[in-house]
């Protein structure tokens, strides 16, 4: 019996021109945030040879990474490239991949190795296309990309802005090519394997959310315990759940260029819409930071002249 996809043009391209739309009113933009060079100045050169290769292995991925590092750490601001602070992640999480791959409880190696090398292209490729100023750039990345030297970013939220980019908009789109060479999805094989990573992430995550935040992020963090922790497994489990589900939906659609080319339109347009939010509950508490931390050196100064006043003549 042949299924038959419901899918609504209309309504489709409607949601993205309205979560662009939503997008643009919560951030719109700022002129000359992007520096010269699209952010790779001086090393654009360079970026554009590594974005040239193309990774066959997940070995070959964890070097490109590698690479990638070398150069972003070198971009300014010196040592806090905020795109930089998303590929020393992706690198962790990889890295842990890769070792489950070797070990004994993945199905399906080739197919969770031929999805991190799928996976790693589209960032690549990312990189690729806002280097050369190519308007295929995924909304999703250019919301990262474009801040990439912006201080008022924190790395924590840099971070979890590619994590965003990569899981909400990348991931569906490697799983689907990667069915297409391996055949269509099983879930019932494949399925463990791709909730395996899960598993890694949550092993992950206080280490890595840690590693990037601020001294005042560290205090909020400290304050609510494990909640953090949790919140952000359910995120994740969440958020790969819906990949899976996309790309089942994608690949129903695969035969039909157009509808799957809005498909894709509008799961990039919401991504890049969350990725906005990120940035701005972002502000949000580094300014409630930036204001505690003024009203407590505000304090202490008005503490000090009051005990200077005080203080006897000798």
């Amino acid at each position: 019996m042949t299924t038959t996809v419901a899918f609504d043009r209309g309504g489709v391209q409607s949601s993205a021109d309205l979560l662009r739309a939503e997008r643009l009113r919560i951030a719109p933009d700022e002129p000359g945030l992007v520096p010269g060079g699209r952010g790779w100045a001086p090393a654009s050169r360079q970026m554009a040879e590594l974005c040239s290769d193309c990774p066959d292995t997940i070995g070959d991925v964890l070097k490109m990474l590698t690479r990638t590092q070398t150069i972003m750490n070198e971009l300014p601001p010196p040592a806090a490239n905020r795109v930089a602070s998303f590929n020393s992640l992706y690198f962790t999480i990889t890295d842990r991949v890769r070792q489950a791959i070797r070990g004994n409880d993945v199905t399906d190696r080739d197919f969770l190795e031929l999805l991190d090398v799928e996976f790693a292209k589209r960032y690549f490729e990312a990189l690729r296309l806002w280097g050369e100023e190519d308007l295929r750039t995924p909304d999703a990345w250019e919301i990262l990309f474009r801040r990439a030297q912006d201080r008022k970013v924190s790395k924590l939220a840099a971070a979890m802005l590619g994590v965003n980019a990569h899981i909400n908009h990348d991931l569906a789109l490697a799983l689907t090519s990667t069915w297409e060479q391996v055949g269509a999805p099983r879930d019932d094989v494949i399925h463990p394997d791709y909730l395996l990573v899960n598993k890694i992430f949550y092993q992950e995550i206080p280490r890595l959310r840690r590693r990037y935040s601020t001294r005042w992020q560290l205090r909020i963090d400290g304050l609510v315990g494990d909640l953090d922790d949790w919140s952000q497994r359910v995120l994740v489990a969440a958020t790969r759940a819906h990949a899976w589900d996309q790309a089942r939906r994608l690949w129903e659609l695969r035969d039909d260029e157009e509808d799957l080319a809005r498909a894709q339109l509008v799961m990039d347009r919401a991504s890049a819409y969350v990725g906005e939010l990120l940035i701005t509950s972002d502000g949000v508490v580094n300014r409630v930071g930036a204001a505690l931390r003024a009203g407590r050196d505000a304090a202490r100064a008005g503490i000090e002249r009051l005990l200077h006043r005080q203080r006897p003549l000798i």
